[in-house]
């Protein structure tokens, strides 16, 4: 939206959330230009991430690739798919950190019809020791960084053209 070139956070978020909101801008804008990215994409307007409160005070760092992705989205004008559930810490280059209460989250995707997961990479033995009916039917992708995410997050990401307005069913 216009405005002073800040960062705005609302709702009921937690310093360490904070902490990830704002690695999450930096590292978009440390990134603009391999992100499809306008360099201005930020010139003369207030970003605003506004996180409900759900009656669930919301503390971590697991959200870093989800702000990421949605701050990636906003600012190219690609849209994120619908389907794919995310977890993960982000760093200031893009690496994504293991989280903890990783059966909660998978079977919170699994109850919203998602069933696309994409988890941190170190997190992949933690699957080993779930209950086959938590990841049963359940596709989870491992990522290591940011750029492993983005093909599963933008449907043909490295078919988009600078700020293609392409959606996630292929359709303009």
């Amino acid at each position: 939206m216009p405005g002073n070139e800040k960062l705005t956070l609302t709702g009921k978020l937690g310093d360490v959330m904070k902490e990830s909101a704002i690695a999450a801008l930096s590292f978009v804008r440390s990134n603009y230009q391999n992100l499809k990215i306008p360099e201005n994409f930020n010139k003369k307007k207030e970003i605003h991430i506004h996180i409900p409160e759900g009656a669930i005070p919301k503390d971590g760092p697991s959200a870093g690739i989800t702000m990421t992705m949605a701050l990636i989205s906003a600012a190219s004008g690609l849209p994120l798919c619908g389907d794919v559930a995310m977890t993960g810490e982000i760093t200031l280059r893009g690496n994504i950190l293991p989280i903890g209460g990783l059966s909660e989250k998978l079977l919170a995707a699994k109850r919203s019809g998602i069933y696309k997961v994409l988890i941190p990479a170190e997190n992949k033995s933690d699957t080993d020791d779930l209950r086959a009916e938590i990841t049963k039917d359940l596709e989870i992708i491992t990522v290591k960084h940011i750029d492993d995410a983005l093909p599963h997050v933008f449907r043909n990401w490295n078919d988009f053209p600078k700020n293609s307005k392409k959606s996630c069913n292929g359709a303009k």
